[in-house]
């Protein structure tokens, strides 16, 4: 199995950058659209059943972020350092590396089981308002956090398959996922036959076992083996190194999520409900650049062990191409269709009013977006995460919401366009970096 684990990376030496991509990406692409739909049909079937029960999946949101962020970012770490290992012929170690990732998932996700029993309940008052969405969200995020050992250990064994070139079997597992939650949905929330009436418990449990479905598939070759006890400080350092800006990454999202609501709360419900649209679409149109940004890490950080930089640059030159190409479709979509995207979730007049004014806008920054989200990925995955954790901080913190809170102070009109300015000028500055990377690195092997 270790010499095999070895071999399937060759190919990212040897094989021209246009197929590589072309190869391993759509596997990727596809289960995210599987995810994608999940959420929104998760969200369906709840929605359905009561409105405290959409709200107590509000509340417990950004626990769920955080999760994400933990389990994707540790993996991640893995991915990167796996990737290199095998770059520079140490299968043994690379393996090593595995078997850490799946003790520190393990290890993460009973911090969050204990905070599930203690901290729940306050956390969930800061939220919510009603008893029957304060009890509901608790019911769900206990379950769901408790749960998430699927979450944890599955995000890592992903990554892991995934740094040896093998992204079908994270798509199998995903997409078993996601299709586990979306049977389960309906019958565990409303009940079905012998299957009692769960509630908002019943989403969490389809949760749950979609996750745990997607985690036993990648525990296959995912799994590892522990390093000798000495040994083991060495890789949780190398794994955070590569994966700390990641998870920091990760779980900004839930910080300016939390920070626009707020100051579009200012102005209306309804201009909170189009900012939930946006993210919404946004992950259906965000899908290619998603699945090149996972693919790409691996490839560049067994190229750039091997210091093969003109191949960096020619990977990150075709991945700006394709993901721009990519990109214009959501770009066609947000300013030509805005009120057809919008009709398809909400036909509340104010919503489409506010909604026809902000999708061009905010559509206007795809293709700049590009570049400010593509390029914090090269540096993370040649080790550099100081400078990935600076363009993201600087994206969604520093350009992001004091933009966005300037311009509300004029209207609510003038909001949208942070979006695209905050692209552009991260962009940019994205750009300057990595050129400055690039070229520092050929004279380094010029020397």
């Amino acid at each position: 199995m270790k010499s095999k684990a070895g071999t399937d990376t060759e190919f990212f030496r040897t094989e021209k950058i246009p197929k590589i991509l072309l190869q391993i990406a759509p596997p990727v692409m596809l289960a995210q659209l599987i995810q994608a739909m999940y959420n929104i049909v998760d969200s369906f079937f709840v929605g359905k059943y009561s409105e405290s029960a959409l709200t107590a999946l509000s509340v417990i949101y950004p626990l769920q972020l955080i999760i994400i962020a933990l389990a994707v970012g540790t993996g991640v770490g893995v991915n990167t350092y796996m990737a290199r290992l095998y770059a520079q012929k140490m299968p043994g170690q690379a393996e090593e590396t595995a078997g850490t990732g799946t003790l520190l998932a393990l290890g993460t996700w009973f911090i969050f089981a204990i905070f599930s029993i203690f901290c729940m309940r306050p956390y969930v008052l800061t939220s919510a308002n009603t008893p029957e969405a304060i009890e509901s969200a608790v019911i769900y995020g206990q379950i769901v956090c408790i749960g998430s050992i699927g979450a944890f250990l599955e995000g890592n064994w992903t990554k892991v398959h995934q740094s040896r070139g093998n992204m079908h079997r994270p798509m199998v597992a995903q997409t078993v996922g996601a299709l586990t939650n979306i049977v389960l949905d309906p019958i565990l929330i409303f009940g079905l036959g012998p299957v009692p009436e769960l509630g908002v418990a019943g989403a969490a449990y389809a949760t749950v076992c979609g996750q745990v479905a997607a985690a036993v598939i990648t525990s296959f070759g995912g799994v590892g083996r522990l390093p000798e006890r000495t040994k083991m400080p060495l890789y949780i350092k190398q794994i955070y190194w590569f994966g700390y800006a990641s998870i920091i990454m990760q779980a900004l999202f839930t910080v300016y999520i939390v920070i626009l609501n707020a100051i579009l709360a200012g102005f209306s419900d309804s201009a909170v409900t189009v900012l939930g649209l946006y993210y919404k679409m946004q992950t259906f149109f965000f899908i290619p650049l998603m699945g090149l940004q996972t693919c790409i890490v691996p490839v560049l950080s067994f190229n750039y062990a091997t210091k093969s930089y003109a191949r960096c640059r020619e990977i990150m030159r075709d991945s700006y191409g394709f993901s721009c190409v990519f990109m214009l479709v959501g770009v066609i979509c947000f300013v030509f269709f805005p009120v057809q995207l919008l009709q398809v979730f909400s036909k509340s007049s104010e919503v489409i009013a506010i909604g026809k004014n902000a999708f061009p806008i905010i559509g206007a920054s795809f293709i700049p977006a590009v570049f400010s989200l593509m390029t914090p990925v090269f540096f993370q995955a040649i080790g550099n995460g100081k400078i990935s954790l600076f363009l993201s901080v600087m994206r969604q913190i520093c350009c992001l919401i004091p933009i966005f809170w300037l311009l509300s102070l004029i209207d609510l009109r003038f909001t949208w366009f942070a979006f695209p300015i905050s692209e552009v000028l991260v962009g940019v500055t994205g750009i300057v970096l990595y050129y400055k990377e690039i070229k520092r690195d050929f004279d380094k092997g010029a020397a």
